[in-house]
């Protein structure tokens, strides 16, 4: 599994930073963002390094389905009834701050849209 050393999600997926954990398996690590947008807001990361939406091949089909399809059972979990949103940033210009591939998955109760 590729790890970067100096990545901060690399450092959570070894439990070097601690998280508040929401799923976890052998692949992929679900935590709820430390600064969050909406009620519930969770970061779904791969556990193997991977940069940005740029690095994706077709070898990353089964690892990018499981993130999409674990969302609705994590939000029905935490209790999100009425939708929520998925968005993945993908580099400098794609607003991504943190060069680890992360989806974000928010919903709750509105007002939660900031400017």
């Amino acid at each position: 599994m590729s790890h970067d050393p100096n990545c901060l999600f690399c450092k959570i997926v070894a439990g070097q930073i601690p998280s508040k954990k929401a799923y976890e398996d052998e692949d992929i690590l679900a935590f709820h963002d430390i600064h969050p947008w909406a009620p519930v807001h969770v970061l779904i990361i791969p556990k193997r390094h991977i940069t940005s939406m740029v690095d994706v091949g077709p070898d990353d089909a089964a690892l990018l389905g499981k993130m999409m399809a674990v969302s609705p059972r994590l939000m029905k979990e935490l209790g999100v009834t009425n939708g929520y949103r998925h968005v993945i940033n993908t580099g400098r210009d794609g607003l991504q701050e943190v060069m680890h591939l992360h989806m974000h998955v928010m919903g709750g109760p509105r007002p939660w849209l900031k400017g």
